[in-house]
């Protein structure tokens, strides 16, 4: 479902020049950064939160190792299975396994950005089986087949007459005279639609914000309720997430929740939060629902030691996308990669290797406010300019990019020429700039 990261710079470009896709963006800042910003005035003590939730990020990725095994008995303790995934396709076999053994045709999914990342969808239907997005800005883009664009926000990228022509194109069975002119109409219909998926539905899938070790747990957070539908209805729920998901216990999770809603939406916390640990008895007396947690690698394990490790404190709160001015300017789809923005950038190259996306570290100003804005201080410049000097010493850097990097390097080494080449390139700089 995405499109290939290396085409970056024509994509962006292309993005530029989408005045429909500008004026959605310009949303952001008072959509998402502006709210941001009062929940941490309203907390207090934010930056002594933000530190709090660093050193519980950092803690549980150094243990990482030990956190999983130790979830993966509680799980198993409980009734429930887990299984490893070491890339994408393993993933998806997992997957279409469990699903195969409960008979499911058809499959409502809650937000994931992993099944985005292993691109799972295409994958179940290339095999039969019918999956439905239940979050509004999924099942939006999801009738577009289009990828996300934000990390909480799908959809964010289009305005409400965009949506308006996808439902009329996409529920043809509908009154057409019907107003879908307000976006409670449009809240409304996609309520209609959806509630059918959730009482068909043979499994559920959802991500996971966190997972707690001690408890075996997996937690959502989620403003629609269609986590908990999809988790509850159906006999068989998939936990699919990343394995840097983990913490020590629900104590640790409390405060990055803290941090979470805060950062992402500017709310104290999301209108649901659910705590999901194993298999449920079914009060019509059937056998208990199935619980599997399938913990995806897929190259995160490779960057623990090295330049880039402290990107797996991320959280997945988006605050970074809020306030990047790259992003603000050709949003997420530019990217051609599940994920965009300052943590694409700075998790991208070393998930996907340098050279497929070498552009993403290089398309920041270096402004820093991805960084002063991240719940858990990762330092995404620092990460960027990691990325960047491997792909120099890789021999991947662009041809001119070296050379006039190598001309610059010659000058500065030797300040009296420098001065004279400065002072000879000045006009030309003014006419240009006229």
């Amino acid at each position: 479902m995405n499109a290939d990261p290396r085409d970056f710079v024509e994509a962006a470009h292309d993005a530029l020049g989408d005045a429909k896709l500008r004026s959605a963006l310009g949303r952001l800042k008072t959509h998402f950064g502006l709210k941001r910003q009062q929940a941490a005035e309203r907390y207090g003590d934010f930056e002594g939160l933000r530190e709090a939730g660093r050193a519980i990020r950092d803690q549980a990725v150094a243990n990482l190792d030990t956190l999983l095994e130790t979830f993966e008995r509680a799980v198993a303790a409980r009734g429930g299975q887990v299984h490893w995934a070491r890339d994408g396709a393993e993933a998806r076999a997992i997957v279409l396994g469990i699903l195969r053994e409960a008979g499911a045709r058809t499959v409502t999914k809650g937000k994931t950005m992993v099944a985005e990342e292993i691109e799972l969808n295409p994958f179940l239907e290339a095999n039969g089986i019918v999956p439905i997005e239940t979050d509004l800005g999924e099942y939006i883009i999801q009738l577009r087949k289009e990828p996300p664009s934000h990390i909480i926000a799908p959809a964010f990228h289009l305005h409400k007459e965009q949506v308006e022509e996808t439902f009329r194109a996409a529920h043809t069975a509908l009154d057409p005279t019907r107003a879908l002119d307000e976006r409670t109409a449009l809240v409304a219909e996609a309520r209609l639609m959806l509630r059918a998926a959730f009482e068909r539905a043979d499994a559920g899938i959802t991500g996971a914000n966190f997972l707690s070790a001690e408890e075996g747990a997996a937690v959502i957070v989620t403003n629609e309720g269609n986590g908990d539908l999809t988790r509850l209805l159906p006999s068989t729920h998939i936990v699919l997430t990343g394995i840097e998901k983990v913490v020590a216990d629900l104590g640790d999770v409390a405060v990055l929740l803290r941090l979470l809603t805060r950062s992402a939406t500017g709310q104290e916390i999301s209108s649901y939060v659910s705590v999901m640990s194993g298999p449920r008895e079914r009060e019509d007396g059937e056998a208990a629902t199935a619980f599997h947690v399938v913990l995806v690698d897929n190259g995160r394990s490779k960057l623990i030691g090295t330049e880039a490790e402290d990107v797996l404190r991320c959280i997945r709160c988006a605050a970074c996308l809020n306030h990047c001015p790259v992003y603000g300017a050709i949003g997420g789809h530019a990217y051609g990669a599940t994920y965009p923005g300052p943590i694409g950038a700075a998790l991208n190259p070393g998930m996907m290797g340098v050279a497929r996306a070498a552009h993403h570290a290089n398309a920041s100003t270096f402004c820093g406010r991805c960084a002063e804005v991240c719940p858990v201080k990762i330092p995404l410049p620092k990460i960027m300019r990691h990325w960047r000097a491997r792909e120099y010493a890789d021999g991947l850097a662009p041809r001119p990019v070296v050379a006039g990097l190598g001309v610059w390097a010659f000058l500065a080494k030797r300040p009296a020429l420098y001065r004279a080449a400065t002072a000879l390139a000045k006009p030309f700089v003014w006419m240009m700039l006229r």
